[in-house]
């Protein structure tokens, strides 16, 4: 099971705020997903984005895959730079 970190289209018509999900890749965009991780809400000013950054760092190494959105978003709040010091530690 090939598994995704990527958003999920919340809200109405021309007004969108998206959860961050964990989710299978072969299910649909707004579909069913193994857990929330946060939320990200580009309307407000500034941008509202609040993430659970353990449970995203737990799913990072288990292997889970971030869209390439989401890999922007976890980077502006330094998200991935922590994944990678901790993947590529000396040991």
């Amino acid at each position: 099971m090939a598994v995704k970190i990527r958003l999920k289209r919340m809200g109405s018509k021309r007004k969108p705020f998206y959860r961050i999900v964990v989710a299978d890749s072969r299910s649909p965009r707004d579909g069913r997903f193994i857990e929330a991780v946060g939320y990200y809400n580009p309307l407000t000013n500034p941008v509202d984005l609040k993430l659970n950054e353990e449970d995203i760092l737990n799913w990072l190494q288990k292997g889970a895959q971030p869209s390439d959105t989401v890999r922007n978003l976890l980077g502006s709040k330094g998200i991935m730079q922590k994944y990678h010091e901790a993947r590529f530690a000396k040991k």
